[in-house]
């Protein structure tokens, strides 16, 4: 009986590193978006984070249909599909560096808009499919993989420090590549990562095609009948969306609107705004990383409900610090490097916030689907819908800064991260388990 244990842990190794090298390449893909659109809001100001939003919208569409494919054809053949679509998003992105920058099709405002834009924002949308799809197989493989519990947490971070480093690194690639931006800028001198990422699709497709990955979803199937019990029977679940939703929220407005308030600051400006709201990203995989170390002997819900009430502490101080009181931070730009600015001091405690948010994510999922047994890829479906969380939640706080200011709209945030709390305390826990999920 030990060898045939033994014998398991090592062939789950395989699937287990195939699933981080996806969970790596989600944000590769999807951090393509913000820098390309450095290259389209030179010609059109309105531009510059469509590709972004295309991604998001995308979630929204795909999210709840990828967790009925996987249901139905399994874990292995949706990432198949996943890596296809991903593929030709990238084809389909390529050929906008193609198409004339003088073919109109419409215009808006008086303004022309060019078939390539069209052309580009197709391949971002048809990106957002496949990173939906892939994120909707990688987090419930990874939490199954590690059996549920603390390991599965372990594994969902570990997959999430190496999605963070090619979060980090993909901007700088980018920016290699594009040097300073004028008005001559276009895709086509982006085309050798877009050339790289199609290969990339194409050897993780080729690995993925001979590596052996378990399918519970094969083994849940429901026979006889419809099933009178759906993933919403789950109260821990349902509220674990809300979660989800809120999350991504906050882990997408903090950096932004930081952005933002650095930006107008008449002593910051867009550069330091920008270099500084990339700490906040590096701490976010700082926070995996350590996260990864420890979550294999510290409880899930004890890791969530301590980064959430750090996080309200570390807002609401940001909020009530006065604008004029300045620290040393540093910041990273790829044309100078490592730097250090003087920043108001509130942007300190926002950026720390990343220690927080990078936990969150894993914490929840991994709470949210423990004990739904065949109804697990129906709720990883869902959950990837509620990503869109990241594109309204920030739009909403944007909103609210312009009625009351930058910090004043953090109260927004901070009102998340208590929902969150209360997710981690009381939401989080099973009070179904006399609903038959095998």
């Amino acid at each position: 009986m030990e060898q045939t244990n033994n014998k398991q842990t090592k062939i789950a190794v395989v699937p287990v590193v195939t699933m981080f090298f996806m969970f790596a390449m989600i944000s590769f893909v999807t951090n393509m978006a913000a820098p390309f659109g450095n290259i389209w809001k030179t010609q059109y100001h309105w531009a510059g984070m469509l590709g972004n939003m295309m991604n998001f919208l995308a979630y929204l569409i795909m999210g709840i249909p990828a967790g009925r494919l996987m249901q139905r054809i399994g874990y292995k053949r949706t990432a198949l599909w996943a890596l296809g679509v991903g593929f030709t998003g990238m084809v389909v992105q390529y050929l906008s560096s193609l198409v004339g920058a003088d073919v109109a099709t419409f215009s808006i405002g008086g303004q022309p808009v060019m078939l390539n834009l069209l052309i580009y924002l197709l391949g971002a949308f048809v990106c957002g499919f496949c990173v939906c799809m892939l994120n909707t197989v990688v987090n419930p493989l990874l939490n199954l993989l590690g059996g549920g519990g603390n390991r599965g947490n372990q594994l969902i971070q570990t997959g999430g420090t190496l999605n963070s480093l090619t979060g980090t690194l993909t901007p700088l690639f980018v920016g290699a590549l594009i040097g300073t931006v004028t008005d001559r800028t276009a895709m086509s001198d982006v085309a050798p990562l877009l050339f790289i990422a199609m290969g990339v699709f194409a050897v993780a497709f080729l690995i993925l095609l001979f590596v052996a990955i378990p399918e519970p979803s094969r083994e849940r199937i429901v026979r006889g009948g419809r099933d009178k019990y759906s993933p919403w029977s789950f109260r821990h679940l349902v509220l674990g969306v809300v979660a989800i939703f809120f999350y991504v929220g906050i882990e997408v407005g903090i950096p932004a609107e930081l952005n933002f308030y650095l930006t107008d600051d008449p002593l910051c400006g867009a550069a330091i705004g920008g270099a500084v709201a990339a700490v906040y990203w590096l701490l976010m995989m700082v926070g995996r990383a350590a996260s990864a170390a420890i979550s294999g002997k510290v409880n899930t819900r004890t890791q969530l409900s301590f980064v959430a009430l750090l996080a309200i502490v570390l807002i609401v101080v940001a909020i009530i610090m006065p604008a004029s009181l300045r620290v040393s931070m540093p910041g990273y730009s790829v044309a100078d490097g490592f730097q250090m600015f003087q920043v108001p001091v509130s942007a300190l405690f926002l950026v720390l916030c990343g220690l927080c948010t990078s936990l969150m994510w894993g914490c929840i999922f991994n709470l949210s689907v423990e004990g739904l047994g065949k109804y697990t890829e129906q709720a990883s479906g869902i959950f990837m819908m509620m990503v869109v969380g990241g594109g309204v939640m920030p739009l909403l706080q944007d909103a609210l800064a312009k009625q009351v200011g930058y910090m004043g709209s953090y109260w927004l945030v901070a009102a998340m991260l208590g929902y969150i709390l209360f997710y981690a305390l009381v939401g989080s826990k099973n009070v179904n388990t006399d609903i038959p999920v095998e």
